[in-house]
């Protein structure tokens, strides 16, 4: 019923983060994790959650079902800090590869220091000092992200947040900065950008993607256009150097994180209404084009995209293995 690992050659299915104590018994198995469960403290909102998680060792069984896991809380801290002594970070990603058998596959995002504008210290956003600092990104999060899990690494996610009006400048001034930040790290054709400021994609932006062989993350999420309005943005164009796309299902358009969060809390079950009508369609047709052009498609998908990720990949690939695309 959950099982993801055999769709198509050309695609690979996982979630968006892992270890949800709501997935027992979808995933995870009760019997092996039921005594295991912790809990950890959450405010979103401004309202308090206990979010029910299990062991990192849990991702074993998380492999018997999907074939790719985006693992998000490298977004946070980076894996070595400033002395290049190893951080937290550093640790729990050197225990998920102790737990990773040759065939799985993991998405590293790299640390918000490193690609937000912005970030939130001291209770507002303030401007970041270190954005596209290129010796940061390698020091401290490449190299040692390469050397904990090589070739288990199929993707590196550059998040960018979204830039209000007054704080953004044009498609070309962000073309340049993102290029002359490519041309100072490690050559790599895993790395995928997702930027969530809709007049960033321009044709700058995607040139400077398609010359350093970088994928454009196709992101169904709060202020972005659908999923394939964004493709069409990029003429129907995979940019990666990889021969690789990714997906992300993060949240139903025009609704904010924290309501998303909140509705889908305990991710256990889909939320009547929540999902976007089109999100399965389009993110089905975009698979299609990528195994038309003989791409690999990652499809991460969240939670908060409808309430609980494993029954959303169930509706993906139901859909997809109705549509033309079923037999390769």
């Amino acid at each position: 019923m959950f099982h993801f690992r055999h769709v198509h050659p050309n695609v690979l299915i996982g979630t968006a983060s892992d270890r949800y104590a709501g997935w027992m018994g979808q995933i995870y198995s009760e019997e092996r994790f039921g005594s295991a469960v912790s809990v950890r403290p959450k405010t979103v909102g401004g309202k308090r959650f206990e979010e029910k998680v299990l062991p990192v060792e849990s991702v074993e069984e998380y492999f018997q079902h999907f074939s790719v896991l985006e693992l998000d809380f490298t977004f946070y801290t980076l894996l070595f800090d400033k002395a290049l002594r190893p951080t937290q970070n550093y640790h729990v990603l050197r225990t998920y590869g102790k737990h990773l058998d040759k065939d799985d596959r993991v998405i590293l995002k790299v640390p918000q220091v490193v690609f937000a504008q912005r970030i939130w210290r001291g209770g507002k956003f303030l401007e970041n000092p270190d954005y596209l600092n290129p010796e940061i990104f390698t020091r401290q999060f490449h190299e040692p992200a390469v050397d904990l899990l090589g070739s288990a690494i199929s993707g590196f996610i550059f998040e960018q947040e979204y830039q209000p009006k007054k704080k953004r400048g044009t498609s070309a001034e962000y073309a340049a900065a993102l290029r002359e930040f490519l041309e100072k790290i490690p050559e790599d054709d895993r790395y995928h950008m997702e930027t969530r400021t809709e007049s960033y994609l321009r044709e700058p932006y995607f040139r400077v993607l398609e010359t350093y062989g970088v994928g454009q993350v196709l992101s169904h999420w709060t202020w972005l256009p659908p999923l394939g309005r964004q493709f069409a943005l990029s003429r129907h164009r995979f940019l990666s150097g990889g021969n690789q796309s990714i997906i992300r299902l993060m949240t139903p358009i025009g609704v904010r994180y924290e309501d998303a969060y909140i509705r889908a809390h305990p991710f256990n079950q889909l939320i009547e209404g929540m999902m976007s009508p089109r999100m399965i369609d389009e993110t089905v047709e975009i698979m299609g084009a990528a195994i038309g052009q003989g791409v690999h498609m990652n499809v991460i998908i969240n939670n908060r995209a409808g309430g609980n990720a494993p029954l959303i990949a169930q509706k993906v690939s139901e859909r997809f293995l109705q549509s033309n695309f079923k037999g390769g």
